[in-house]
């Protein structure tokens, strides 16, 4: 392959490339509208100029073979009044104009077969514009829809969506930890106050033993006596009495409720 042929098809490569992407299908199908509207013109005026030569010639057809018939009968005259040469001479013109009707005629019939073809494709032509019409309404909304939908999936393109998705990841991560933080600082909370309520409970039992102590560093031993014995039972204290009757009380008023 020669240079030269191989620069010019790389040149028409490149135009047809370059024209397949400038066009716009909306305005493609505008224009062949227009186009196929311009050709109907020119049909139209083409069958009205072979209807009106039609005409032309059917008049002429008609007009040679009156011309025909009336030198027929010119000789026919001619031939009565005993002029047989004036006969002869009519004749003559009769065939003279015969012969231009029986052309005539073939001529009208190729034009009239000529008008019927011409006048079934524009008929064809107009139904053809008709159905495009509809079609291009049609193919115009598709052709919106087509560059609508190539527009959002350009936009969706170009959208950072894996930076999105990985804030929304950690900031869902962020949640969990602060719910996580706040469930833990609730059960340190409760078990806090269990720890000082079983203080509480334990504090008697630590400052009778204290006591105890310090009245043994001040009084030099224990008095062994004043110890109750192991398997003696406990005396009602008159606090351990008050604490009963407030217990009865309570009671009371639960079972009131």
């Amino acid at each position: 392959m020669g240079l030269f042929d191989r620069v010019s098809r790389l040149i028409r490569a490149n135009v047809n490339d370059a024209v397949s992407k400038a066009e716009d299908p909306e305005k493609i199908l505008e224009q062949s509208i227009m186009d196929m509207q311009e050709d109907l013109v020119q049909m139209r005026q083409a069958v009205a100029g072979a209807i009106a030569s039609k005409k032309k010639v059917e008049q002429q057809q008609e007009k040679a073979q009156s011309e025909a018939n009336m030198w027929t009968q010119r000789a026919q005259l001619a031939l009565q009044k005993g002029d047989e040469n004036l006969a002869r001479e009519a004749l003559v013109r009769k065939k003279s104009h015969a012969e231009t009707a029986t052309a005539l005629k073939t001529q009208l019939e190729q034009q009239t077969a000529s008008v019927e073809t011409l006048k079934r494709n524009l008929i064809g032509l107009e139904s053809k514009i008709s159905e495009y019409k509809t079609k291009k309404n049609m193919l115009k909304a598709r052709a919106s829809a087509a560059k609508a939908n190539e527009k959002l999936q350009k936009t969706v393109g170009t959208l950072s969506t894996s930076s999105s998705v990985g804030a929304f990841e950690r900031m869902e991560e962020k949640i969990l930890e602060l719910e996580a933080r706040g469930q833990a600082a609730a059960e340190l909370a409760g078990a806090d106050l269990e720890s000082q309520f079983v203080s509480l409970e334990a504090g008697g039992d630590v400052d009778s033993e204290l006591a105890a102590m310090k009245a043994q560093l001040s009084g030099g031993s224990v008095n062994q006596e004043a110890l109750p014995p192991a398997d003696a039972q406990p005396v009602d204290a008159p606090t351990n009495k008050a604490v009963d009757a407030e217990l009865e009380a309570l009671k009371q008023e639960l079972d009131n409720l």
